[in-house]
């Protein structure tokens, strides 16, 4: 037997449907930044022949009250309305929509006065039926805009002015004698508007669902990340650095252009099970051992490795970040050593084993025993997610707002969504970042639960048709409402396949690739630009000598560092508003399958840019681009320079077809700033 559904108020006619943007039906935020203006609509129509209005209502975290818009009809019962996001936090909106008899009634006298009066100017032909239709007419729109007025008296403001301008007109409909006169005081335009202004809402339908607005700071739509291990600041290879030791490396970090300094985890490191050189099940006396084997006697998530120095010595080390411009972002791992204080603590934090010992990371058959993962199926669960929560919290008490988290994908989905949440209330600046390389439902989640940013496919993708079909479903349809890509050419965990040749050229493509493809990117230095490109193993993908367990000495004046490549790329990111969104990205066709075209444009800038990237690293690449004209806001045969913002050079091009060439000896890209002829 079919359920009846419940019966609503039947007054209440209007229909809200499709309403944008939103994503899974309101079930979770859409991202946006402080600033943007945000396009909401949404179909509204009602039965028959009434007009309807419609507003959006919405309210910031910090707002008492609703604000209100209203929304203008585009076609078809589309109506959009847009808001200006204002502060950070969460934004909540919903759409109202009711039947407005007052405009409603002043359409059909229009008609009514149209049809008394003749088009020719000649005597009117008017009928007494006609007549009488307009009298009673008037007297309709007296008691409607009596009950505007009624309205504009409870109303705050200049509502008692107008009460008594909409009383006085409600009066004079009654009381003229003339009828073709009492219809042109109907239709005063001043008088309707201020009625307007206190409409009769009463049956007004709203959306079921309050839809969100996640509002970020603008970093979290562009930052340019460089991460490194600050314990390998030594002056050499043997000497464990401390963040006192770091800070000369900060300088350089500032002059290769990047906003975010992300450090590997700070914490100490477990004894048990050290993992030695190169992944090493047995470590050697003098080993490092894993940053991510969290917690010692010294303690755990909370406390900083001794080497490096003590929590008065890590803040200094943020404020000397900041002081260049630049933000520390810090490494969560929800994972413990044997040694973690957790784990005599909170033994109910972690699963099992038959034989009574706690279960160790693994994947078979790769054995992780320096690392105990959480149970997120404990019973003790609400314990559990307070002590993770505490984590963040505590760093976000000593200035840190960016937080890229480890492996999130092998924690529990409902866990990220209430730990967001709740930092977020307290400290509403807070950026997460995801490293979720894992399959795209799941990432998606992820960004659905809150994470800001989250690490990407990038870096395994390696062709034009590859990057075309990634990037256009990374920024079109519903994705981009809530998913922002960081792109990543290599980490310590990974050494890409297109690295390990070790080319040059192929090392500039992908920082290009990285830089320009997306708001927010990152390189794990200084590896990236001194070019190291050996694997452990053939086919494989992590590095010879890895920094994940050992110090390294890196030379990071070295000659052939591509350091002064780096900030090239990042000083034209940093001027370019058109490289600090997600929005506007376009692929141009080209001729020729080793290089890829596309063009950028910023949301509040709508300057664009143009790249042409070579995937040859070893060979001359040439061809005909076919521009998109218009998404370059170019007329069809129109001539205009393109100046390529890596080298200095301008060419001269006309229309949509034009010749490429690139070089490998010289530049793998160009990076095209497109000045019209009309402009100098």
């Amino acid at each position: 037997m079919s359920r009846i559904p419940a019966v609503p108020d039947g007054r209440q006619r209007v229909v809200i449907e499709h309403v944008a943007p939103e994503v899974d039906c309101g079930r979770f935020p859409v991202k946006a930044v402080v600033g943007d203006l945000i396009d909401i609509e949404a179909d509204v129509f009602c039965d028959g022949h009434d007009v309807v209005r419609c507003r959006v209502l919405y309210r910031g975290a910090r707002d008492k009250h609703w604000r209100e818009v209203e929304m203008s009809d585009l076609t078809n019962d589309r109506w959009r309305a847009q808001i200006r996001l204002g502060e950070i936090g969460d934004l909540r909106f919903m759409i109202e929509g009711w039947v407005d008899h007052l405009a409603t009634w002043r359409r059909d006298m229009t008609k009514r006065m149209a049809a008394i009066e003749a088009d020719d100017g000649s005597e009117s032909t008017e009928t007494p039926s006609q007549l009488e239709d307009v009298r009673i007419a008037v007297l309709t729109g007296a008691d409607l805009i009596d009950a505007a007025a009624k309205r504009a008296l409870v109303a705050r403001g200049a509502g008692r002015v107008d009460f008594r301008r909409l009383e006085k007109w409600a009066a004079g409909l009654r009381h003229q004698p003339a009828i073709r006169a009492a219809g042109h005081l109907a239709l005063n335009k001043e008088l309707f508007a201020v009625a307007e202004r206190y409409p009769g809402s009463k049956f007004a339908t709203r959306t079921e669902n309050e839809f969100h607005i996640t509002v970020d700071r603008e970093r979290a739509r562009f930052s340019s990340w460089y991460e490194f291990f600050p314990r390998s600041c030594g002056s050499g290879s043997t000497q464990h650095a401390s963040f006192r030791d770091c800070e000369h490396q900060l300088e350089y970090v500032a002059a290769l252009g990047f906003n975010v300094v992300y450090l590997p985890p700070i914490h100490p490191v477990g004894e048990s099970f050290r993992k030695g050189k190169n992944n090493a099940v047995n470590a050697e006396p003098g080993d490092v051992g894993s940053p991510w084997a969290i917690g010692s006697a010294e303690g755990g998530h909370t406390a900083v490795h001794s080497q490096l120095g003590t929590l008065e010595d890590f803040e200094s080390f943020r404020k000397r970040v900041e002081s260049f411009g630049m933000e520390v972002a810090l490494d969560i791992a929800y994972q413990a050593s044997p040694e973690h204080p957790w784990v005599r603590q909170h033994p109910e934090f972690f699963r099992k084993r038959p034989d009574g010992s706690i279960q160790y990371a693994e994947n078979p058959p790769k054995k992780y025993q320096d690392i105990y993962p959480i149970d997120f199926e404990t019973i003790e669960w609400r314990k559990l997610w307070r002590e993770l929560r505490d984590v963040v919290l505590f760093w976000a008490e000593r200035g840190v707002r960016i937080f890229r988290v480890d492996n999130p994908h092998t924690k529990a989905f409902p866990f990220w969504e209430w730990m967001i949440a709740d930092v977020k209330h307290a400290y509403p600046d807070v950026i997460f970042l995801a490293e979720a390389f894992t399959r795209p439902k799941v990432m998606y989640r992820l960004a659905k639960l809150g994470f800001t940013q989250s690490y990407t496919y990038f870096t395994w993708r390696n062709s034009k048709a590859e990057f075309e079909q990634y990037f256009t479903e990374l920024t079109t349809g519903e994705v981009p409402l809530f998913f922002r890509p960081n792109l990543w050419p290599n980490t310590p965990d990974i050494l890409a396949e297109s690295l390990q040749t070790g080319s040059r050229n192929a090392f500039m493509r992908q920082f290009i690739l990285a830089a320009t493809l997306s708001g927010n990117f990152g390189i794990y230095g200084p590896a990236f630009e001194l070019m190291e490109h050996t694997p452990a193993k053939p086919g494989g993908e992590e590095y010879l000598n890895s920094e994940k367990y050992e110090l390294k000495a890196w030379n990071i004046e070295a000659k052939d560092s591509l350091a002064g490549f780096v900030a090239a790329v990042n000083g034209i990111r940093n001027r370019e508003p058109a490289l600090q969104d997600n929005f506007g990205l376009h692929f141009h066709t080209t001729n020729n399958d080793e290089l890829l075209c596309y063009s950028k444009r910023g949301r509040r800038d709508g300057t664009p840019l143009l790249m042409v990237v070579s995937f040859d690293h070893l060979n001359i690449q040439a061809g005909a681009v076919s521009l998109d004209l218009p998404q370059l806001g170019l007329q069809d045969g129109e001539e205009f320079t393109v100046e390529d913002l890596l080298t200095g050079a301008s060419y001269r091009w006309r229309g949509g077809t034009n010749y490429v060439e690139l070089r490998p000896s010289e530049m793998p890209a160009h990076i095209f700033k497109i000045k019209p002829a009309t402009l100098k």
